[in-house]
């Protein structure tokens, strides 16, 4: 595994949309395997692909202590519910904001093994795997805040 540099706010690769994986080989382990590292390096809970460098619709998550969730192609099918809470992002470290997310949503993917998955998510989990997705699509958390809630 290895480091990989985090793209800042500002990096028009962040505003661009990602690119579906046609199949999962070992250059998409390799990335999602350093997207991973990168994270726990950075003290974060999801990186998505494109804060990376890297146009593929890719993502991981750890919002529960150890419970790694490696998304290929993720696309949300159904949401519910509301939640408000903060949110912060790698890519945006000087700010957290309020953010409204659905509190409960179901998402469909390719795992790291090419295993099509659904997962029904709620909570701080739900909200992880919205604001990854949006990065897929060029979306970032301060596009949907309501407030800041801390600067930096």
């Amino acid at each position: 595994m290895a480091l990989r540099y985090i793209r800042y706010e500002g990096d028009e690769i962040l505003r661009k949309k990602s690119r579906e994986v046609s199949k999962v080989d070992d250059k998409i382990k390799v990335l999602l395997d350093d997207m991973l590292e990168t994270m726990y390096k950075n003290e974060g809970v999801g990186l998505a692909a494109p804060q990376v460098g890297i146009l593929k619709r890719a993502i991981i998550i750890d919002v529960e202590d150890g419970n790694v969730y490696k998304m290929i192609n993720p696309k949300i099918i159904s949401q519910s519910g509301e939640q408000v809470g903060q949110e912060g992002c790698l890519s945006i470290p000087e700010i957290k904001g309020t953010v409204k997310r659905p509190n409960n949503v179901t998402v469909e993917y390719m795992d790291e093994n090419g295993e099509q998955r659904t997962l029904k998510a709620e909570g701080v989990l739900a909200r992880c795997i919205c604001h990854e997705t949006d990065h897929l699509d060029g979306i970032l958390f301060v596009d949907k805040m309501d407030k800041i809630t801390e600067e930096k």
